[in-house]
């Protein structure tokens, strides 16, 4: 089993991550867990009664972050995971559920059914009272718990659904993505805009929509954007104007967002290709030939991906792979 956990600066922050999918690790998994839970993220968020068989054969990969009033929880389940007996009290929450993988039921049993989110769905709604749910094995999804007293007007009985790769629930999966990376490093000012900038992506979704002149929102949009052209870095139409139209958003707002962390849309998009040209350039056995990286990685030609790789790192292609082997031999 291995854990880290790190609690914020003060009660109303904190964070803690688990991996009990590794050999040995399930057996006191749930304990692990449940631990981790209520010593950084359980106060105002209480763990609802997890069945038996759960806890008996819990291997699961999780994260969870607490900022104020808004929790964040990343679930990856090799075995199904299961609530049962005595619900607890009225709740009175906003929560957000997004599934990559697998399918998460909400309710108990054919009776209390309320619906199932399944892979590449999100559901946001208004939760006035405890339920019970079950996921499939191997389902991978995030659920973020919001305030109801900024969210639950705009809702009202109103149950959300769609894509889970619209723009506004991307922009809002890349924010709480950066919430997990940088809560420990944040202070009081930082954890309160990253909140409030969450409750704003929250909004959003609900109104299918956002204001792509709120500054707040820039960081998020920056990084949607980003992991989007993670997954199309070979793509030759891939430019500002292209993840502009996937976001809803004008170029002049894409490249104002990127322009906050000091590269351009274009920039960073030519320096991704580069880095993992060079990486290819380092494999041992393998190795692509200096033309077909420039096409792979869409320059326009090798003189050009060659001239761009040495203003990058000082050398040609073929000056890099010179001197890897040299440090290898």
């Amino acid at each position: 089993m291995t854990r880290d956990a790190r609690s914020g600066t003060d009660a109303s922050r904190g964070a803690f991550s688990l991996d009990t999918t590794v050999p040995d690790a399930s057996s006191e998994g749930f304990d692990n867990f449940r631990r981790g839970w209520e010593e950084h993220v359980g106060d105002g968020f209480p763990l609802p009664n997890i069945s038996r068989a759960t806890i008996g054969d819990f291997r699961v990969r999780t994260r969870a972050a607490k900022v104020h009033d808004v929790a964040i929880t990343d679930v990856h389940g090799v075995s199904a995971i299961r609530t049962d007996g005595r619900l607890g009290e009225v709740e009175d929450q906003v929560r957000m559920w997004v599934v990559r993988r697998g399918a998460w039921a909400l309710g108990g049993g054919p009776e209390r059914h309320e619906g199932t989110v399944s892979a590449g769905q999100f559901l946001l709604r208004h939760v006035g009272r405890p339920s019970h749910f079950e996921t499939a094995p191997s389902t991978t999804a995030r659920v973020v718990v919001l305030p109801a007293t900024v969210l639950g007007p705009l809702l009202g009985n109103r149950t959300v659904t769609g894509s889970a790769d619209s723009p506004e629930v991307r922009l809002l999966v890349a924010h709480t993505t950066m919430i997990h990376t940088v809560l420990a490093d944040l202070g009081q000012d930082g954890a309160q805009a990253a909140r409030g900038a969450l409750v704003e992506l929250a909004k959003a979704v609900a109104s299918h929509g956002f204001d792509d002149e709120e500054p707040r929102l820039a960081p998020a949009l920056a990084q949607a954007a980003k992991d989007l052209a993670e997954r199309r870095l070979t793509d030759p139409d891939l430019s500002a104007t292209t993840l502009a139209r996937e976001f809803n958003v004008s170029v002049r707002t894409m490249q104002r967002a990127f322009a906050a962390g000091e590269e351009s849309v274009t920039a960073y998009i030519r320096r991704r290709r580069l880095e993992e040209a060079r990486r290819a350039l380092g494999l041992s056995s393998g190795r692509p030939s200096v033309s077909e990286l420039a096409a792979h990685w869409q320059f326009a030609d090798s003189s050009h991906f060659i001239r761009a790789f040495k203003r990058r790192y000082g050398q040609t292609p073929t000056e890099y792979i010179r001197s890897a082997r040299s440090e290898t031999s």
